[in-house]
């Protein structure tokens, strides 16, 4: 079965098309890109880590949703967070997303590629029909 490339590569603030896809399905598993607090312009929102871990949180469902699956079909996420402070507040909204199934998770401090204070990849489990 061949890797099925999903969706477009997303525009940053500069309008140029960032090179990966935000989506990749390889059999029953959905390999989602990392997402920042981007907006719809590619523009990072502003507030603080609840408000940016909320717009991550939306942008893993769309693009999710591309393969045809939420965040319930997630079954491995991987966070990086600017600032390891930032950990109970982001843990508050992050639990608010997955209720009792919660997926298993690797969470480290590093310095983002963009000013972001959060970035989140996942992987989900979607058996194809």
């Amino acid at each position: 079965m061949a890797l099925q490339f999903l969706g477009n590569p997303p525009l940053a603030s500069d309008q140029q098309p960032r090179p990966f896809s935000p989506a990749v399905r390889a059999g029953d598993f959905v390999y989602v890109s990392g997402q920042v607090p981007a907006d719809e312009k590619g523009e990072i929102v502003a507030g603080g880590i609840e408000v940016q871990t909320r717009q991550v949180m939306q942008n893993l469902s769309t693009a999710l949703a591309l393969a045809g699956c939420t965040l319930a079909d997630v079954c491995k996420t991987t966070v990086w967070l600017q600032d390891a402070r930032d950990f109970g507040s982001f843990n508050r909204v992050y639990m608010s997303y997955f209720g009792e199934g919660r997926p298993a998770r690797s969470t480290t401090e590093a310095r983002l590629m963009v000013d972001a204070r959060v970035e989140i990849d996942v992987v989900a489990y979607k058996p194809m029909a």
